[in-house]
């Protein structure tokens, strides 16, 4: 049976907030970029108590390609260097969409007020004049992750969900995006799924809307359950669910989806035990290079979508786009 309680929600909400993907995480990589063989040994010492990874770069072309590279949570940037400046180093930093959000550190022997301006105003979060005073650093160094964390916490509760905790329209469509990309590229297979809530309309009309909340509240929860940590579950809008499933055939999505669609038709509510709820499902999916747009595989899977609504209902209706790609491609 399937109890609705609003603790739960809070805490679902709040879990996927802080951890939106599952397994063990390495521990927070500081990125130095110095031209100094001594400042690196020197902060790697002093920093051995934050728990962080250190990587180091001793200039600035070598420091750009591993931040792009390796996402460092923080860069510790030197300004006086040979060839590249620091203050060029991070103006690429902040103009790269990889590297935009990481805060920088800015660690230089000179203290003139006109440095200091120009490395607040290209986006560094703080300013440590060499020599510096370990303990202080460290501090200052907490302090940015810090602030990167709760940055980065109220980005991801913007797409999150309010009402079944799973990933909203927003986040689906910018993941939609890379999931694309690595197919086109790369040959990756990539499957989509739609998954719509049959006649969800009449569960509100018979039985309310807090039933009909109850309802999405627990086809989220089949999601969460039966998908796997590479999948990414998003409520698409209104009684409508979306699953990207990256790294995965059409034949496998199928039988994810399948698993889905069998475990909401066996859940009894606590608010309708009498009425059973199914869904149908939509699935579009390539096993190698398929080259549509991102709205084209969604559309592929709304059309599959429609076809299991048609046919009755409560059931999964796959199309591979491999196969379908140069029909869609005529059609325009």
């Amino acid at each position: 049976m399937f109890v609705d309680t609003e603790g739960s929600r809070r805490a679902c909400v709040a879990d996927l907030v802080n951890n939106p993907t599952q397994g063990d995480e390495a521990p927070p990589s500081a990125l130095v970029i110095d031209d100094s063989p001594d400042v690196h040994r020197l902060l790697s010492a002093r920093l051995r108590s934050e728990h962080l990874s250190i990587i180091s770069a001793t200039s600035g072309e070598e420091g750009l390609r591993l931040a792009a590279d390796r996402s460092p949570a923080i860069v510790l940037l030197d300004l006086e260097m040979a060839g590249m400046d620091g203050f060029e180093v991070l103006r690429r930093l902040k103009d790269g969409a990889a590297t935009s959000d990481v805060p920088v550190i800015i660690l230089s022997g000179h203290s003139t007020m006109q440095d200091k301006v120009t490395a607040f105003d290209l986006g560094a979060v703080d300013y440590v004049v060499k020599p510096f005073e370990p303990t202080e650093l460290r501090v200052r160094v907490r302090s940015a992750l810090r602030l990167a964390r709760l940055v980065k916490m109220l980005a991801q509760r913007a797409q999150i969900d309010g009402l079944t905790g799973l990933w909203n329209r927003t986040y689906f469509d910018s993941r939609l995006k890379e999931c694309v990309s690595g197919n086109d590229r790369h040959g990756r297979a990539l499957s989509i799924a739609l998954i719509d809530a049959d006649h969800f309309k009449s569960v509100n009309d018979t039985f309310g809307h807090p039933a009909g909340d109850v309802v999405l509240q627990g086809i989220a929860e089949a999601l969460r359950k039966q998908c796997r940590t590479t999948d990414t579950a998003c409520r698409y809008g209104g009684e409508e669910f979306a699953v990207l499933m990256p790294e995965t055939k059409p034949a496998d999505a199928l039988i994810l989806c399948e698993r889905v669609r069998e475990s909401i038709e066996r859940v009894v509510w606590s608010k309708h035990p009498e009425r059973a709820v199914t869904v149908s499902i939509g699935l579009a999916g390539a096993a190698a290079k398929c080259p549509l747009a991102g709205d084209r595989w969604v559309e592929a899977a709304d059309k599959a979508l429609y076809k299991a609504k048609s046919d009755g209902r409560n059931r999964t209706v796959a199309v591979d786009l491999v196969k379908l790609a140069p029909r869609i491609a005529m059609a325009g």
